[in-house]
């Protein structure tokens, strides 16, 4: 998977739109207990991520791969709805 574009929502999770057009949300929540991402408690903190294309990274140094987006992301049916809650 290319990450085309990675919005950051409500509650911790993630609007995902690949390179090929599936699109989805990823929960970052069960990640927060790790010392590597704890920093993204802070809503400001998990708002400020840069999209490297085959990984999202944030300022504190935690990322995630794309990989890793693609088995555990839920797919999105409505992006309209998803886009929105930004």
């Amino acid at each position: 998977m290319i990450i085309a574009e990675v919005v950051p929502q409500p509650n911790y999770t993630l609007f995902v739109r690949a390179e090929d057009g599936r699109t989805g949300l990823f929960d970052v929540k069960p990640y927060l207990d790790s010392e590597a991402f704890s920093p993204l408690r802070e809503v400001s903190e998990f708002r400020r991520l840069h999209n490297g294309k085959y990984f999202i990274e944030w300022d504190c140094g935690a990322d995630l791969s794309a990989d890793t987006i693609d088995a555990h992301w839920i797919p999105d049916t409505d992006t309209r709805i998803a886009r929105r809650a930004q």
